[in-house]
């Protein structure tokens, strides 16, 4: 059994869209390309950037887990093809496959996991299931809230983080990143225990990969896949 896994950020290509609440999933890819030094290349006719990475050391220091890395570019609603592709290419496991996305049913700032399940109104998610012809892969579900009353999720969700909140931004991408990481090293069950539990007195989860905690809507498609705020 082919033992790499497939991690995919889900967002919008294009300066346009790059702070997007939509593009969270691009963020955190990008931050684990960056703490393994992993390079991203058009694959999957040219439907996908990819990198190969090696995700944290195994016990006297070896080379972690394999994974390939991924953020479709065509578009969010249009996200499955490119992960078939992926998946077909590198010989994936379905089960290890990872997708990280925004979601608006969940509180800002909190990271949720799961395995399967609906998709919850999330055209990305939707499409990736569609491809795969199973709704039985690992989510990474990053908390954006609901827009304020009377708002409009599709708008809500392609607009920009107001600067007051990069801070957030930013410990809310690595705490997704860490959640990654940890569900390819230590397993899903112990992400989901570590992640879903609240913190004590003083600290923030923050779990690496040595596990230790660190003090301190849908788019509307168009015929191009392209959304439409």
């Amino acid at each position: 059994m082919n033992d790499v896994w497939l991690v995919v950020g889900l967002g919008n290509p294009g300066s346009d869209y790059a702070r997007n609440r939509h593009n969270l999933g691009f963020m955190v890819a990008d931050v684990l390309a960056g703490r393994y030094d992993a390079s991203f290349a058009i694959r999957a006719h040219g439907r996908a950037l990819a990198a190969a990475a090696r995700i944290g050391w195994a016990p006297g220091g070896a080379p972690g887990p394999r994974a390939v890395l991924a953020k479709p570019q065509t578009f969010m609603n249009l996200s499955g093809g490119p992960v078939a592709e992926l998946v077909a290419y590198f010989g994936v496991d379905l089960e290890r496959v990872i997708v990280i996305h925004d979601d608006i049913d969940l509180p800002a700032w909190q990271v949720r996991l799961k395995h399967g399940g609906g998709e919850g109104g999330h055209n990305g998610l939707r499409d990736i299931s569609k491809a795969l012809g199973t709704r039985d892969f690992i989510r990474v579900r990053c908390g954006v809230s609901r827009p304020p009353r009377g708002g409009d999720a599709a708008a809500y969700v392609l607009q920009n983080f107001p600067v007051s909140q990069r801070a957030d931004v930013e410990l809310l991408v690595d705490k997704a990143a860490d959640a990654v990481e940890r569900v390819i090293l230590h397993g899903l069950a112990a992400a989901q225990l570590t992640f879903h539990t609240a913190p004590t007195a003083g600290e923030e989860e923050s779990p690496r990969g040595d596990g230790r905690l660190q003090r301190g809507a849908e788019e509307s498609p168009r015929g191009d896949g392209r959304p439409t705020a």
